[in-house]
């Protein structure tokens, strides 16, 4: 289990120095638009790191299930590409039952198109989905948890009417 844990770790830190090293090679990085100003944002997200009973099989089960790459184990292979879109950045009190369990510290929240046949899609594996009955004025959501108990919430944006 710590070979696998290592092995993991050391493929996350290839990954993260390769893509250090081809960003720092971009004649338009850092992309800001006023890039005379001395202050600097984030511009976006770029891991989303936690800790696994079974890292392997559950990096499997979102490839599989979800679509999110493998951690690349060399520079020919390429990470997971998200959609450029929102991105909500939410701490909550210590005390939220939003997130489930008590013990549950993080819930990752995934932008889907076509939130209804996503979700006829993991019931078919056997993968339980509760969708949200109501419509936000941001669009739907739906829950879910992966094999290890961690809560997925599955977001459609409302799409913007021309």
């Amino acid at each position: 289990m710590q070979l696998l844990q290592r092995s993991l770790h050391r493929s996350i830190l290839f990954w993260l120095r390769a893509a250090r090293s081809r960003l720092a090679i971009r004649k338009d990085w850092p992309p800001y638009p006023n890039s005379s100003s001395p202050h600097r944002t984030v511009t976006g997200i770029g891991g989303f790191f936690f800790k696994a009973r079974d890292p392997e099989g559950l990096a499997r089960w979102y490839a599989e299930y979800l679509g999110v790459n493998l951690v690349p184990k060399s520079y020919d292979e390429s990470p997971w590409h998200q959609d450029a879109g929102p991105t909500v950045f939410a701490p909550f009190p210590a005390t939220t039952g939003y997130l489930g369990d008590a013990m549950q510290t993080w819930m990752i929240n995934f932008r889907v198109r076509g939130l209804d046949a996503m979700t006829v899609q993991l019931q078919a594996k056997c993968v339980g989905v509760e969708v949200d009955p109501q419509a936000y004025p941001n669009g739907r959501f739906a829950r879910l948890n992966d094999p290890e108990g961690n809560p997925i919430q599955l977001w459609e944006p409302k799409v913007a009417r021309a």
